[in-house]
């Protein structure tokens, strides 16, 4: 019994310093490719049909690291029992199209046809919807990675009984017989070729199943072999009589009197990288912002008393002074109760989030971010800063 203790107790702690690694494993790959996609977005002015191409091709494999990334920390969430999900009303043509549009990029570059055929009359599902289009974009991008260029894809969804059945079909490689019942596990992938041409880590797959499963769905696979393309089938749950009853929440606008003001902004950048704080605050001042840059905390809040920015974008993992306790620092001083803090950082777990709220951020953004993102919150700055009110 005292042996089974032990065991039992140096595994916990094995499960615990694994979280731990890959938690900071995701940090310290996320970082590095903030500053990458900043920088194809301030080339983007460059006509060249060369220099076009190649900052494509480097936009959709940083995107791609960045979802692997995710996948990677959210198959260790899983399986240690930390994700749960937010369930509401959620409409499932906006559901698909986020998907496809999440999954675009990488079926236009290998020039597949799409098909998507849904009901005419709407279908809603009480679901988790960030991780409904998880569950959907990752098997469009599966099926755009296994199928050769010019292939075609396609999403199916239909009503039966009180179920929505989702399929999506490719004229792919196809799964062997011998791979199909384990296509589902940890790790499992179809090619073992030496090239990896096909990439990925095997979890894509295993995160569908389980994360549809915590829906009360299931899902299945089925191909004719080798050569003869996939189909993955997915059965949810169809929300109940009062949820299609229950009338959407209805957008918050702002009175006419009350445009949104899209003026130049004071911001404040904080960041130990230096390649990454120089290149988001090139990008913003091409926009016509106004930009402070520190690399520290306490050079940050002496900058933050003598320019009083209005947006400040704070990394967490700062030397000495952490970006909570620099937030905290921030929210004490005159003239800052009102700034929008934007915790923007390689830390992207839910207790990061929690811990950042507590210090007084407003936002909470993993990197790497879109920089389209980033324009538009600032753009929208007021708007912003007025939602992340109501919330606290």
């Amino acid at each position: 019994f005292i042996d089974n203790a032990r065991l039992y107790r140096e595994i916990r702690e094995a499960d615990r310093h694994k979280g731990e690694f890959l938690a900071m494993l995701a940090h310290e790959l996320r970082n590095p490719l903030a500053p990458i996609l900043n920088s194809l977005h301030v080339l983007q002015g460059d006509d060249d049909d060369a220099v076009t191409e190649a900052r494509a091709v480097a936009d959709r494999q940083v995107r791609h690291l960045a979802r692997l990334v995710d996948d990677l920390l959210d198959v260790s969430r899983i399986s240690s029992g930390k994700i749960q999900l937010r369930k509401e009303r959620v409409d499932l043509h906006a559901a698909v199209t986020r998907a496809i549009e999440g999954a675009r990029p990488l079926i236009e570059a290998r020039n597949h046809s799409l098909t998507v055929s849904l009901p005419d009359e709407p279908v809603v599902l009480e679901a988790d919807e960030a991780r409904l289009v998880q569950v959907l974009a990752n098997l469009l991008n599966n099926a755009a990675k296994y199928t050769e260029p010019g292939g075609s894809i396609e999403l199916q969804a239909a009503v039966e009984s009180d179920s929505i059945m989702l399929r999506v079909r490719d004229n792919g490689i196809g799964v062997t017989p011998e791979l199909l019942p384990r296509v589902f596990d940890l790790f499992t992938q179809a090619d073992r070729s030496l090239d990896r041409s096909q990439g990925g880590l095997g979890i894509g797959l295993t995160l569908v199943r389980r994360l549809v499963e915590m829906h009360g769905g299931s899902v299945a696979a089925s191909s004719a072999g080798a050569g003869q393309g996939s189909e993955f089938t997915i059965r949810l749950p169809i929300g109940s009589p009062e949820l299609y009853s229950k009338p959407a929440e209805p957008p918050v606008t702002r009175a006419p009197s009350e445009p949104i003001k899209r003026r130049p902004k004071r911001v404040l950048v904080v960041d130990d990288s230096i390649d990454g704080a120089r290149i988001l605050s090139r990008m913003l001042q091409a926009n016509g912002h106004s930009v402070s840059v520190a690399h520290d905390g306490p050079v940050a809040l002496e900058l933050a008393r003598e320019h009083t920015p209005e947006v400040v974008f704070l990394d967490i993992g700062l030397p000495g002074m952490n970006g909570y306790q620099v937030a905290e620092h921030l929210r004490c001083m005159e003239g800052m109760g009102d700034a929008l803090l934007v915790a923007l950082t390689g830390y992207g777990q839910e207790s990061d989030r929690r811990r950042a709220e507590e210090a007084g951020f407003d936002l909470h953004m993993t990197k790497p971010v879109d920089p389209d993102v980033i324009l538009r919150l600032l753009a929208d700055h007021e708007a912003v800063l007025a939602q992340a009110m109501r919330h606290s």
